[in-house]
């Protein structure tokens, strides 16, 4: 988002557009006695300053720096692996520079971990013998490209005291809450992995008894 949209979209902006509104109407209605000779475009310069100083103050003044996280926006187009890859290296370079401190070592751990379980994954799908469902292929490439990204990304979002300290709705903080899903994600990550290791070594398994009748038969 650019900065003009940044400044556009923000509280500080719609308060300073409303109380020129107000001043312009005023003016117009001739209400506005007290602007003395500033005029009708005056008034709404003035009303548009007053509105924006106070509503930055109050809500909030634009954002005109991005937050680090709102780069991990990947998109699932072209090659599994190469968007996987680049998603998971993205995540990777997030924990890593932990902006602000955001992210307690406990949680930088387990977002790591996942990101090595699903790089595991990707060699693991690259080389078997056996294949994911379409179902189970999409899960493995958007957890990589979304579930993981978008969950760290609106984790971020949360005031770290808030997210280490407050209850929510289903009993636990937003830290916990957040630990939680990347245990579920973790372990699907496991089951998807345990399913193309179980298919590879049933293949082997075939392999070695084709071969074991072979020389069998033929030692008859």
């Amino acid at each position: 988002m650019s900065k003009l949209a940044r400044l556009l979209q923000s509280p500080a902006n719609w308060c300073g557009l409303g109380l020129a509104t107000v001043a312009m109407l005023l003016s117009a209605t001739g209400f506005a006695q007290w602007g003395g000779g500033l005029g009708t475009a005056g008034l709404a310069v003035l009303g548009y300053a007053t509105g924006f100083g106070v509503g930055g103050m109050w809500l909030g003044f634009p954002a005109w720096q991005r937050n680090p996280w709102d780069e991990l926006d990947f998109a699932d187009e072209g090659d599994a692996r190469t968007a996987m890859t680049h998603a998971l290296s993205g995540v990777r370079q997030l924990v890593d520079h932990n902006p602000d401190g955001r992210l307690p070592s406990s949680v930088q751990t387990q977002v790591l971990q996942l990101c090595s379980q699903l790089s595991a994954l990707l060699d693991q799908w690259e080389r078997s013998k056996g294949q994911l469902s379409l179902e189970e292929g999409f899960h493995a490439r958007h957890i990589a490209l979304s579930y993981l990204p978008d969950a760290l990304k609106t984790y971020l979002s949360i005031p770290k005291q808030f997210a280490s300290a407050k209850v929510l709705a289903n009993g636990k903080t937003a830290e916990d809450t957040f630990k939680q899903t990347l245990n579920d994600l973790s372990g699907k990550v496991k089951q998807l992995t345990e399913d193309l290791a179980g298919q590879d070594a049933q293949a082997f398994l075939n392999h070695s008894q084709f071969l074991s009748e072979k020389f069998n038969t033929n030692k008859r």
